[in-house]
């Protein structure tokens, strides 16, 4: 309810920004799940929450789509306003949604139909696509500081809610601060850093500059976001520490393990009956620990599933496919005949029901065969059961519990006689 001046004219409320709207309309998130196309929907959000996350963005949106009349349908598949679940604030808040845009017109008319079902509204600076590259947006604004300082602006002069911006770092640190100076001087009251540059991208992607996210911390006065590294539940901590960020943003390690950010056991109650050993839950080498980081990703599926079978909001089939390759991949390249099937299902738009049934019968049978590998070595604490890749150090959980997907190394190239390794 709004407040009335002392003649009775209604007052705005005050508009919340930087630490104040952090902590008092966000709540202070720590674990945040990136704006991802098809895969940060609805079902996944609310899925998320289960297991630890504090704060979600949308998928991108493309402002030129959404704003107007001309694509309706674009509107409701990205943003079902009519079917009144999304930004719900019971069960969808907190909620920054995000656009790509390269017009300040368009993207505040489409701000403004979101405006009273979020939180804040985040522009995407970042993305490093050929699409976006395309449609002149994303990184490839990195250049046009004045056409990108003239969006936030209008956003943050005409919205009701906060604006922020997710961006990409630069190849140096001074011009990586400056940037994120300009952002902030134009309104940005989160900005969200992902130490990256634009050129790091699929088998090119490496390691995330931790420090320049480190340097736009101590340049700014707003809070911000770390995305880069993160694979595990510890390496949120450590890139915390390394950082001095608010809060880290995960993007594709949480789709591999949506218990990423869990900070107890899940409450999923056939957690209990899998586990195997008998060391105490105290320890962090506990089977029961480690599962609570690492849940039996068939039971993850099949809860996802149930999620998106209970919403009015449709989620593309597309994404739920992509969720389940995603969650079950450990599992996925042992029982090859479950990838084929996976792969082989088709929804058909009147029988999107039958067709959703099909993808939980899978998860059933992958979930019994998994129940299988487990009772073959029932009795030995899963810290024995943990191997480690020898290329990069890092740890390969037991095949049917949900865990980071990393790239392999580049591999040496014979040249002249001589061995260079692939860029």
């Amino acid at each position: 309810m709004g407040l009335n001046s002392a003649d009775g004219t209604p007052v705005a409320p005050r508009k919340l920004g930087g630490y104040e709207f952090y902590r008092e309309v966000l709540g202070g998130p720590v674990h945040i799940v990136a704006p991802m196309v098809d895969q940060s929907e609805l079902a996944w959000r609310r899925f998320s929450r289960r297991y630890g996350a504090q704060l979600i963005y949308t998928p991108m949106i493309n402002a030129k789509m959404f704003a107007g009349s001309k694509h309706p349908t674009y509107r409701d598949q990205n943003f079902d306003i009519p079917s009144g679940e999304e930004g719900d604030p019971a069960t969808d808040r907190p909620l920054i949604v995000q656009f790509c845009a390269n017009d300040a017109q368009q993207l505040l008319e489409s701000a403004k139909v979101v405006e009273p079902h979020c939180d804040a509204v985040d522009i995407n600076l970042g993305c490093p696509q050929d699409i976006a590259k395309k449609g002149r947006y994303g990184s490839f604004l990195q250049d046009e500081w004045d056409l990108i300082y003239n969006m936030i602006n209008t956003l943050h002069t005409n919205l009701s809610i906060p604006v922020t911006a997710k961006f990409r770092v630069f190849p140096t640190v001074e011009k990586t601060v400056e940037y994120a100076k300009m952002l902030e001087r134009a309104g940005a009251q989160i900005l969200t850093c992902h130490g990256r540059i634009r050129e790091q991208r699929g088998q090119n992607t490496g390691l995330a500059d931790w420090d320049k996210i480190r340097a736009v911390k101590q340049a700014v006065s707003v809070p911000v976001f770390a995305n880069g590294n993160i694979l595990f539940q510890e390496d949120i901590d450590a890139c915390l520490r390394a950082t001095g960020a608010d809060g880290v943003m995960s993007a594709e390690a949480q789709l591999y393990n949506a218990a990423l950010f869990a900070s107890r056991s899940p409450t999923n109650p056939s957690i209990p009956s899998l586990q195997v050993g008998t060391s105490t839950a105290t320890d962090p080498d506990s089977d029961e620990a480690i599962l609570a980081r690492h849940p039996p990703h068939a039971d993850l599926a099949l809860e996802y599933l149930d999620i998106v079978m209970s919403l009015k909001t449709s989620t593309t089939i597309s994404g739920v496919k992509g969720h389940l390759f995603k969650l079950m991949r450990p599992a996925l390249g042992i029982e090859t005949d479950l990838r084929e099937r996976l792969g082989k299902i088709r929804v058909y738009p009147k029988k999107v029901k039958e067709g959703l049934l099909e993808y939980v019968d899978l998860c059933k049978e992958m979930k019994q065969r998994m129940n299988r590998d487990m009772e073959a070595v029932a009795g030995t604490p899963l810290k024995d059961l943990i191997k480690v890749d020898q290329a990069t150090g890092l740890r390969i959980m037991p095949h049917w519990l949900a865990q980071p997907y990393f790239r392999p190394l580049p591999q040496p190239k014979p040249v002249l006689g001589k061995l260079i390794l692939s860029p």
